[in-house]
């Protein structure tokens, strides 16, 4: 579509993004924080009005308060964590890239680890997580944290493979859920649950998994993918109209269609790495992207939150 500002955050690429009031909200993006090495892991605690955040070379987590406006160190030594999720209690949970695992954050602040080994072997660095309403919890697991000691500490890997795994809520048992990946990172459950997304990095795609009654994953399609080099898939996200919204590195941020087309994009002055929905109506989209935190009101709102069963 034509008639859009150049200089607007949106690009208007098929008139569904126009129609479906993607592109009504907040005509600037708003820089909430700008001295980090490479941002990551967003997440939002409605309880407490406030996002945290990783920032992974300088090993902590940052909070940014959303009634005051403030910014505080969270956690350091944070463990080189990368991306953040929430489980139905309201616990965070982290994939602490440093040391090769996932863990939860308690109410009381002590760290439970739930996972940290495959079959005996270390796993490799645990990238992205997201946690189901029945309390499992899948995780992504490339390699990018122990390829060098910029993101964690350069090691090789004793899996000798990127997979994404499955944390089982009844006893913590870690299995296997898909492979075939170059670089598995961003996770992302369907409304309903029965679908699980996943970006690879590597390959430049998002793949698609159904969810089966057991747990286990049916095998991928590619949902969508990268139009050009620069646009490699980190993280993603839903909002509650089942439109898909990527982080996509050099390209911005990318919203599809429920059908995989492509319908239009966030325009960001820094490479994209992850996002996140929140704020009191959970329209506000953060923006993580290489040293910033960035934030838009939005006319679109996000999936909803997950509740306590």
């Amino acid at each position: 579509m034509s008639g859009q500002p150049s200089n607007s955050v949106y690009e208007i690429l098929d008139e569904r993004f126009f129609t479906g009031r993607c592109a009504f909200g907040d005509d600037r993006l708003e820089t909430l924080y700008d001295d980090c090495r490479w941002a990551e892991g967003p997440v939002y605690l409605p309880a407490w009005r406030q996002l945290i955040w990783s920032d992974i070379p300088n090993d902590r987590m940052l909070r940014w308060d959303e009634q005051t406006g403030t910014i505080g160190t969270f956690r350091s030594p944070a463990g080189h964590s990368n991306g953040n999720t929430l489980d139905r209690e309201g616990r965070l949970i982290s994939c602490e890239q440093g040391n090769r695992r996932v863990t939860r954050t308690e109410h009381d602040g002590t760290v439970t680890v739930l996972a940290e080994r495959f079959e005996g072997k270390r796993l490799n660095s645990p990238n992205d997580a997201v946690v189901h309403s029945d309390g499992t919890i899948w995780f992504s697991d490339p390699d990018f944290g122990i390829t060098s000691d910029y993101e964690g500490h350069q090691a090789e890997s004793e899996i000798g493979a990127c997979h994404v795994y499955r944390v089982d809520p009844s006893d913590g048992h870690v299995t296997l859920a898909a492979d075939g990946f170059g670089g598995p990172n961003g996770l992302v459950l369907s409304l309903d649950e029965q679908q699980l997304y996943v970006s690879d990095t590597r390959a430049g795609h998002i793949r698609v998994f159904d969810v089966r009654d057991d747990g286990s994953l049916s095998d991928g399609k590619v949902f969508a993918e990268a139009t050009d080099g620069d646009s490699r898939f980190d993280n993603i996200r839903f909002d509650n109209q089942g439109r898909l919204w990527a982080a996509a590195m050099n390209g911005g941020v990318h919203c599809y269609d429920p059908d995989g087309t492509l319908i239009g994009r966030l325009r960001v002055p820094e490479a994209v790495s992850n996002i996140a929905f929140g704020g009191r109506k959970n329209n506000r989209m953060f923006i993580t992207a290489t040293t910033s935190l960035y934030s838009l009101v939005m006319s679109v709102t996000g999936a909803p939150r997950m509740r306590r069963r």
